[in-house]
């Protein structure tokens, strides 16, 4: 049975109604509640009897129960909480990383544009388009981000990026070298970390920025004849056994199994390393030519493949490409016009 007790109660000089009722403490100042034109502090004793009697033939206090606002999310926190799903989904450090530095991106954005704590109903496919539009960014920058920034929205604003239209980037000409061991020794006379990762990107078609750059000895067979990447440590994302030509062979000294080949340490270099290194050797080169990069050795070693054994499917299989049309693309320093799949050897 329920119970209930009616009480006159007083706070700071104003006089109200306490009714008791299931442990909870109700506080009126007047009888509207129960249909009475009366306040409290007119009669408290007559009002205190009117809520006795109400209570007895039934009445109720009703629950106030106040609904809690909610506070609507943030961009900011909907991007962290998508690097928090990422990291249990077990997410690759260097997506984590990148998604991690375009929080920081976004915050700068937010700030410059005046625009701090942007909530997800607020949010516009234009607030991406500048995000990601940028003078200083290159197409490819562009759309790189945009694949970065997509899985951690999605949940919250699932085809709000789809809306937002990046211009297509032009394929870098990366072009080859007709001089390879001119521009070799030039560099072996400049570098020998530099050396080393531009004779690797040539012979052993590896890409330099992370593939060589975070190589260990443990990569290598015991006899160094071999490189055996896992899926995570390549573009492709599948596992490569890649032979290592005698030439490296010959000038790689091993080390313990877990240190880097550069750093001798479990730690590779930072991510611009070979990056600078290039851009250093490039201002006091006097071999290179206009549009050769690092990863023209890349291209070609690609060449010098296909030149020797004519078969697409062993270039597809040394540069690791899960496509044909993108082992046919390392072909165009060959100068034949007119090269397409269909001329090419079928990959069953």
């Amino acid at each position: 049975m329920n119970t209930f007790n009616v009480t006159i109660g007083q706070d700071k000089k104003q006089v109200f109604i306490n009714v008791y009722y299931d442990d909870k403490r109700y506080r009126f100042w007047n009888g509207k509640a129960i249909d009475v034109d009366l306040r409290c502090i007119d009669n408290p004793s007559l009002l205190k009897a009117a809520f006795e009697l109400k209570l007895r033939e039934g009445w109720r206090p009703k629950s106030n129960n106040k609904k809690t606002k909610e506070i609507p999310i943030t961009v900011i926190q909907a991007l962290n909480q998508g690097i928090e799903t990422k990291i249990s989904q077990g997410c690759s450090e260097r997506f984590i990383k990148d998604a991690k530095r375009i929080v920081i991106l976004w915050k700068r954005y937010e700030s410059d544009n005046n625009i701090k704590n942007l909530t997800l109903e607020a949010l516009q496919a234009s607030h991406f388009r500048n995000f990601l539009v940028r003078s200083n960014w290159s197409p490819k920058t562009q759309r790189t981000v945009k694949s970065t920034l997509s899985p951690l929205i999605s949940d919250f604003k699932p085809n709000l990026l789809n809306n937002v239209k990046l211009k297509k980037p032009t394929s870098s000409l990366h072009k080859p070298f007709e001089n390879i061991n001119e521009i070799l020794e030039e560099i072996k006379g400049y570098n020998n970390h530099l050396y080393i990762c531009c004779l690797m990107t040539y012979g052993c078609l590896l890409r330099p920025h992370r593939e060589i750059r975070e190589l260990t000895w443990a990569d290598f067979s015991e006899d160094l004849g071999f490189i055996n990447l896992s899926g995570s440590r390549n573009k492709s994302g599948r596992n490569r056994i890649v032979p290592v030509p005698s030439y490296i062979r010959e000038i790689l000294v091993k080390g313990e199994p877990n240190n880097n080949i550069f750093s001798s340490s479990p730690q590779p270099l930072n991510e611009d390393y070979f990056k600078t290194l290039w851009s250093r050797f490039k201002r006091q080169s006097v071999s290179l030519q206009q549009d050769q990069t690092l990863y023209s050795f890349r291209h070609s070693g690609a060449i010098e493949i296909f030149k020797r054994t004519g078969s697409l499917t062993k270039l597809q299989k040394a540069m690791g490409h899960s496509s044909v049309n993108v082992s046919l693309t390392y072909l165009r320093g060959l100068e034949v016009s007119e090269l397409n799949e269909d001329d090419m050897p079928m990959v069953n």
